[in-house]
């Protein structure tokens, strides 16, 4: 049974179709790279996963337990929190809390949403993971005092704090130099390496090729073509996918 069940997905923004009955399956482990120009729908995807929009129709299931009907949907913050649980979300922008330390962010979730006695084990965890991060010398730096790739990697260690069943990546180095997006593939590239659940919206088409089991190219708001990212990116099939691909080479 795939680990992530997607069926049927459509969203509206007024008159506006973003999402055209979006339908994938990821299995556990398993890297997806979700790719396509701006504006096909690709963010506003992920942010449905995320239970950040709700879709008007469609399911969204997570080993087994259906955790969104369009049909009928989830008003109760409660199980939109729990619901949210299980994926990690890494934005473009970092998102960290400018008046906490590397570690106040990674932890701080963990900690509000555990009894007091697991305070200090969360900590501990916190710090293993900065040191994942390569940022065991940051950890009680403010996120001012540090690079956009070291916030980046404070941001993958915050979402991996929470354990989700599926990390998701939005365009995680659109905001980053190319020196400072070489750190942050670097550990995607490593947590893929570990089977780590992802998906992940980029541009970065030979990171995606190379790092994703799996590629989906979308446009105007539908998936128009799918399958191994190897394949897919180098010897895609649709002439639409040919003429993304073709317009990233000639930049």
């Amino acid at each position: 049974m795939p680990i992530l069940e997607v069926k049927n997905i459509k969203k509206n923004f007024e008159n506006t179709e973003v999402l055209k009955d979006i339908s994938f399956d990821l299995e556990e482990g398993q890297t997806l790279s979700i790719i396509g120009s701006s504006g096909s729908g690709k963010t506003t995807l992920l942010r449905c996963l995320n239970f950040l929009e709700t879709p008007d129709e469609g399911t969204i299931t997570v080993r087994g337990k259906q955790l969104l009907d369009g049909a009928n949907p989830i008003t109760d913050p409660k199980t939109l929190r729990e619901n949210r649980k299980h994926f990690g979300l890494v934005f473009q922008q970092f998102n960290l809390f400018p008046q906490y330390t590397a570690l106040e962010n990674v932890t701080l979730a963990p900690i509000l949403h555990s009894d007091a006695s697991m305070k200090d084990s969360i900590i501990e965890k916190g710090k293993e993971l900065l040191a994942e991060m390569g940022l065991s010398d940051r950890m009680n730096n403010y996120p001012h005092q540090l690079s956009g790739g070291q916030q980046q990697r404070v941001a993958i260690a915050r979402a991996l704090a929470m354990e989700p069943d599926i990390l998701c990546f939005d365009e995680p180095t659109s905001a980053l130099d190319p020196e400072l997006t070489g750190e942050v593939l670097r550990v995607i590239r490593e947590l893929a390496s570990r089977h780590t659940t992802m998906i992940i919206v980029t541009h970065e088409m030979a990171f995606a090729r190379d790092v994703a089991d799996i590629a989906i190219f979308m446009d105007n708001g539908i998936i128009l073509e799918q399958g191994p990212a190897k394949e897919l990116i180098n010897n895609p099939k649709e002439e639409r996918t040919k003429q993304f691909l073709s317009s990233l080479n000639d930049r």
